[in-house]
């Protein structure tokens, strides 16, 4: 038989609808759960999810979705997965977008759009989410043909991970998941090794080899590489004492004795000291942003820099550093093998650690919030997962709970967005079923998702949920109250609702507690219940996060707690 004769006789690739492509395609990526919300537009693609092997879990707003999808992206490495329909469904989804966007974090963002014919004619349920979304994107797709959609999905998950990671959005018009199609092979191209700069890595070994007072600051960059292990590595066997941004914490155990906390507006005193006095910042995936450096022209002022990152983009944007080292990070810290002599600086830092250390021994009666967070992830362990919302409890978390990994701590870092907490701890809890998850909201921040209580509760997802209620905006307030004059602004929330009754009402367990002595039995009941459980804490609405680096000042002028 000829060649011809059996290609012929081999069965032809039937059509496929473009739903069921899609479906197709996130299995053999790997995708098991997903976060979204139907509608219209992006009904064939729930129509498919029926049947698949894919988790779907049914948010009650689609902000939720994306928070959830960030979330699980960041402890899996993987990117999250959310679906929304066209319009109020896509627009829903910005929010957790952009904060995927501003801490890099791998998502992939499904959105259903209106009939190919339709489009640019203000149909129902239309808005342009491709152009709205251009500037907090890694990418984005606009999918025209039904046969492209397994190489777009493709690409899409490449695009998420490779490099810098972020998100990406593929917005599929309701014809093109109707249609059905041969799909086009999937061909991509391999990602190019970036190659090491083998005389900056000499410089870099030679500026640590001579330096007297070196600091090493790290951040996200770390945990988005998984570039722990080097990290710490590098660390022990340089001795060079470290400091972190709030997104880095983790990539060295908080509690290692030359780890000196973190760094900037409401870092440590010893942290932002070693910093200003160091002749050299060796910098490994930060940025040097405002929260981190204060004023920028007095940060590390005698400090030569060494920069890493795996994003050339960020390398002297703000800092012009001596040495840049861009690509992998775990292969550039790795072959910085030089070892200083700092002795005398190392047990320097280290005993203004011990002497700077935080106090827990607040006067009265009622709750301090950072001992009992203290308390709390000492309770809860190496095992546990912190995922916080946005205020002053979210730096209290920063400040006083300890952190063996950064994959523990996920927090809102460059968009500071409240009602981030409660989603993102069920994508934690769904990312990493065997970890206790724990989340610290605010009372002004969890009532903005309070509604997923009802998804917990459809899911028996077991979140142990921590409220700090001070009955204000509280990180507004403390700020009013320092540098505008006590003109206290809408910050009151003195007509919560009773959090505890809410939960109730939701069939979550619930309590609360106001008295000190309440937290030892308190932080028991939270880790031993099996399912989800809201911890509702009052506290003294006068309480300030400290210490504090006022606004356009060097972070060694910092307001600290008097007692």
């Amino acid at each position: 038989m000829s060649s011809a004769a059996q290609a012929s006789s081999r069965p032809q690739p039937q059509p496929v609808s473009g739903a069921r492509l899609v479906v197709e395609a996130l299995e053999r990526e790997g995708v098991k759960h997903v976060f979204g919300y139907p509608g219209g537009a992006i009904m064939p693609v729930y129509d498919a999810l029926t049947g698949s092997s894919l988790k779907h879990i049914l948010v009650r707003h689609e902000q939720a979705a994306a928070l959830a999808a960030d979330a699980y992206g960041r402890v899996t490495g993987k990117p999250g997965v959310c679906i929304a329909t066209s319009g109020p469904g896509a627009t829903n989804l910005v929010t957790g977008i952009a904060n995927a966007f501003l801490d890099s974090v791998p998502m992939v963002a499904i959105t259903g759009q209106v009939a190919s014919p339709l489009m640019g004619t203000d149909a129902f349920q239309e808005v342009d989410i491709f152009g709205i979304t251009l500037p907090i994107v890694k990418h984005s797709f606009l999918i025209r043909s039904t046969a492209d959609i397994p190489r777009v999905f493709a690409e899409a998950f490449r695009i998420a991970t490779s490099g810098r990671p972020g998100p990406v959005l593929i917005d599929l018009p309701k014809d093109v998941g109707v249609i059905a199609a041969v799909p086009h092979e999937v061909d991509l191209p391999e990602e190019p090794e970036v190659e090491i700069d083998e005389a900056a890595l000499a410089v870099a070994n030679a500026l640590i080899a001579e330096a007297k007072s070196p600091v090493l600051y790290f951040g996200g960059g770390v945990a988005i590489a998984r570039a722990e292990r080097a990290v710490r590595e590098f660390a022990k066997r340089s001795g060079i004492p470290a400091v972190a941004t709030l997104k880095g914490l983790g990539g060295i155990p908080t509690d290692e004795a030359n780890f000196l906390g973190m760094l900037g507006m409401h870092g440590t005193r010893a942290a932002n000291m070693a910093v200003d006095n160091c002749d050299l910042l060796i910098c490994v995936g930060a940025r040097f942003d405002d929260r981190a450096t204060g004023k920028l022209d007095s940060f590390a002022p005698g400090a030569k820099v060494i920069h890493i990152d795996a994003d050339a983009a960020e390398v002297g944007k703000l800092r012009v550093p001596q040495v840049a080292l861009i690509g992998d990070m775990s292969t550039i810290v790795d072959r910085m093998t030089a070892k200083p002599n700092i002795a005398e600086w190392a047990e320097q830092c280290r005993a203004q650690k011990e002497i700077w250390a935080a106090r827990y021994d607040a006067p009265g009666q009622g709750i301090y919030a950072p001992a009992l967070l203290k308390e709390l992830s000492e309770a809860a362990g190496d095992g546990a997962i912190f995922t916080c919302d946005v205020g002053q409890h979210q730096m209290w978390v920063a400040q006083h709970c300890r952190f063996s990994r950064p994959q523990a701590h996920l927090t809102s870092g460059g968009l500071g967005t409240m009602g981030y907490g409660v989603p993102a701890g069920m994508g934690a809890v769904l990312a990493e079923p065997e970890a206790t998850v724990i989340t610290i909201s605010g009372d002004g921040s969890f009532m903005m998702n309070v509604q997923e209580l009802a998804t917990l509760r459809r899911y028996r997802l077991p979140l142990k949920i921590v409220l700090i209620d001070n009955s204000q905006l509280g990180m507004v307030r403390q700020w009013q109250e320092l540098f505008f004059e006590e003109n206290f602004s809408e910050i009151d929330l003195s007509d919560n609702p009773d959090f505890s009754e809410v939960a109730h009402s939701f069939g979550i367990e619930a309590f609360t507690i106001d008295h000190r002595a309440q937290v030892g039995p308190a932080i028991r009941r939270l880790l031993s219940t099996n399912g989800p459980i809201l911890m509702h804490v009052r506290i003294d609405p006068r309480e300030n996060v400290w210490p504090l680096v006022p606004p356009n000042s060097s972070n060694v002028q910092m307001m600290e707690k008097g007692w």
